[in-house]
């Protein structure tokens, strides 16, 4: 299946279904030597992992991670990386009523237009479970870029439905199951979740992930630009419909002798280019921001259209999330860092030799 592999020295290939006997990735360009046992991976995936909360699917999988290959007496070997993860608890018969319908605002309609079939169980490959392997990749790129260069990932949720989350303490971020970055705000976001269950309807979120200690020149002009690369790795996340990077789309009310951040002996004076200034990093954090759709799988009826072109009403009575948005923030962690990582490969590869006899600057985020 085409569209399965991200990444050009740092690759990786997603394989598997929601409802298959195991889903997992394929890691291929992993420099040697480094240490890597499944205890690197493993809280990566705890954090993705559904069943951890009233507010998400309570679908249980323990997302066990299984090393399969590339690895030799706990250190990489250069060799592919083959990450496995078993699927455990699996009910298919929750979706033999959407075998011959289409849920709006779904891929059922378009996978099956394109392939001729689609697999109903949970969705298939649209299922939001194949993340499962992509926090596990994310997991490898993660350790390495801290050893190579310090760089760490921190996201959080800035937005649940129609309620802003104000930033107060990152502190706070891994203390509630929404990754918000404000303790006294976790009561209301709760009961905004169990009224929305109740009603039987789903919200979208907005994300934000920064990326720290991140080295100056990642990113290739023209058409592999950092952040054009970002973009579309953040939009291969299930209900991305949105990407920011820095000020997005508030860059348009901005002025150029406002936007422009200048550049000082100290460092930049701001950061509203997100890290990132014609394609390349510039040492600052990369800041990115994303908007995540409501789940399309609900249980309100809507109406719709079975295989035979004809009217009928759908509602999906399986296992679901009903803000994706609340396990995301560990995916678009680990897609930013998939991309740093390639980027940081490649550059390595072109411009390992490249010496200034300055220092990088940074500067404020």
């Amino acid at each position: 299946m085409p569209g399965s592999t991200f990444g050009e020295l740092f690759r990786v290939t997603n394989f598997g279904e929601s409802h298959g006997p195991a889903i997992g990735c394929v890691i291929d360009g992993c420099p040697p030597g480094m240490a890597l046992s499944e205890a690197d991976i493993q809280p990566e995936l705890d954090r993705r992992r559904p069943g951890t909360s009233r507010h998400v699917t309570q679908r249980n999988e323990a997302d066990a991670v299984e090393i399969l290959s590339g690895v030799y007496e706990g250190r990489t070997t250069g060799t592919p990386i083959c990450l496995l993860i078993r699927n455990t608890d699996q009910r298919s018969k929750d979706y033999g009523n959407i075998l011959d319908t289409f849920r709006p605002g779904h891929a059922d309609y378009t996978y099956w237009r394109k392939y001729g079939l689609r697999d109903p169980r949970g969705g298939g490959r649209s299922s939001a479970r194949l993340t499962a392997p992509t926090v596990a990749a994310g997991a490898v790129a993660k350790k390495w870029l801290a050893a190579q260069y310090g760089t760490t990932f921190t996201g959080w949720m800035s937005q649940l439905g129609d309620l802003p989350i104000p930033f107060e303490d990152e502190a706070q971020i891994p203390l509630n199951a929404f990754y918000a970055p404000n303790a006294g705000i976790v009561p209301q976001l709760e009961a905004y979740m169990d009224a929305l269950r109740k009603d039987g309807d789903s919200c979208g979120a907005r994300i934000e992930v920064r990326a720290r200690s991140v080295p100056v020149g990642l990113g290739e002009p023209l058409y592999d630009k950092l952040d054009a690369d970002i973009a579309y790795a953040m939009m291969g996340l299930n209900a991305v419909k949105g990407v920011e990077i820095g000020a997005g789309f508030a860059s348009v009310a901005e002025r150029g002798s406002v936007h422009g951040d200048a550049l000082t002996p100290q460092g930049f004076a701001a950061n509203r280019a997100g890290g990132v200034l014609g394609g390349i990093s510039t040492g600052q954090e990369i800041v990115v921001s994303i908007a995540i759709k409501p789940t399309s799988s609900i249980r309100t009826a809507r109406p719709s259209i079975d295989r035979a072109l004809q009217p009928t009403e759908v509602q999906t009575f399986g296992r679901h999330d009903p803000c994706v948005g609340i396990r995301a923030t560990p995916i678009a962690e680990s897609l930013l860092a998939l991309v740093l990582m390639d980027h940081a490969l490649r550059h390595r590869a072109q411009c390992g030799d490249v010496r200034l006899d300055v220092p990088p600057i940074e500067g404020p985020v």
